[in-house]
């Protein structure tokens, strides 16, 4: 298993020379998140991540398909996502700001890397999570830690900035 650190050494120098800048193209729903709460992301492909809410994060759901759930920190929440409205009396929309660096996981960028066809490394909130061919890999602009994007849901979820 990767760590944060050897994943984004890999990934950082073809995310610089070859990364497309994405932006979402769907709006969120989002609320506060309770301290302890625990969010199990779940794609079309099953189960991506767990992660459990620290004081101030937020939950995010994208509008896709799967409806996946996340946990974003509060700092880095206000810097990516803008408010729009009030969906109910837990849910907020908030239409996104931030931009991510990211690329496919093809399997000519895989043997590259020195990757097999799926691997599993830490993300940023310290929890596994497998990444595999066909996969994006991205982070936001700067780089400064990555994670799996999974095919199907970045699809729905991103476009070219």
């Amino acid at each position: 298993m990767l760590t944060q650190s050897e994943i984004l050494e890999k990934l950082r120098p073809v995310l610089e020379s070859e990364g497309i800048v994405y932006q979402k193209k769907k709006n969120v729903k989002a609320r506060p998140a309770q301290l302890g709460e625990v969010i199990q992301t779940l794609t079309g492909d099953g189960l991506e991540t767990t992660n459990a809410a620290e004081e101030g994060d937020f939950i995010v759901q994208n509008q896709t398909e799967a409806g996946e759930m996340y946990i974003v920190p509060g700092h880095k929440f206000t810097q990516r996502y803008t408010h729009l409205r009030t969906v109910d009396e837990h849910w907020n929309e908030y239409q996104p700001i931030g931009r991510i660096v990211a690329l496919e996981l093809t399997p000519a960028l895989l043997q590259q890397l020195h990757l097999p066809e799926e691997f599993i490394f830490i993300a940023p909130w310290d929890d596994p999570m497998t990444a595999k061919a066909g996969d994006f890999m991205g982070g936001p602009e700067g780089l400064t830690e990555v994670y799996r994007l999974a095919r199907k849901e970045f699809f729905e979820t991103y476009a070219k900035a």
